[in-house]
Parts: structure tokens; sequence; C-alpha cells
């Protein structure tokens, strides 16, 4: 056992955001409304179909609205061998955290 921190908290995936890939699995109306800085855009049914082009090197931070569709995300992208993580709560809850968003709304 490592001593990561559990990254599917808001909080500590953002003082790990430099070590860690968030993946936004919203749909795209969604990303262009606003976004975590840096986040990769998949929607998740393209990560469905086996898009992407993430680092396997590198813990991934799935993210949504509510967490519901990065959930699914996450357990895909376990299967595929990756360090995969939920942000629990999604943006809601990384926004209610005042952490750092870029645009308007969630």
């Amino acid at each position: 056992m490592t001593d990561t921190p559990d990254l599917s908290d808001p909080q500590a995936a953002h003082q790990r955001r430099d070590d860690v890939q968030f993946v936004d699995v919203r749909e795209p109306y969604e990303w262009e409304a606003g976004r975590i800085e840096g986040a990769i855009h998949v929607p998740l049914n393209a990560l469905l179909a086996g898009a992407g082009d993430l680092d396997p090197t590198k813990p991934v931070v799935a993210y949504c609205t509510v967490g519901q569709r990065s959930e699914v995300a996450r357990h895909l992208l376990k299967a595929r061998g990756f360090e995969a993580y939920n942000l629990e709560g999604g943006l809601e809850r990384w926004l209610g955290r005042g952490l750092p968003f870029t645009g308007t709304v969630a």
C-alpha cells in the first residue's frame, strides 16, 4: 500500500494536479461551458469506444457533473490497466470546495 492520497477526493486530486490526468467525460456542450484547467476531454461514449490518448503511467481522475458517468469511466479505465479514480461528487463538489475552474458553469 502506498501513501498516495485518495484521488477521488477533490481537494486531494487538486493538490496532486501536476501528477495526474484529469479526464472530463461529459458531453461537448458541457465541456465548452467550463472545465477543470488542464483537463483532457474524452466524452464517455468515445472512451467506451476506445478513444483517448491517455498516459498509462500517470493516474487518471475521471470527472463529470455529479460523478455518475465518471464512475463508469473509472471502471473502464481500471479494466484497461490504468490507475483510475472517480472524482466523487463531480464538478458540483469540486466547485463547492472553491477549487479552480475555467468557464462559467459546470
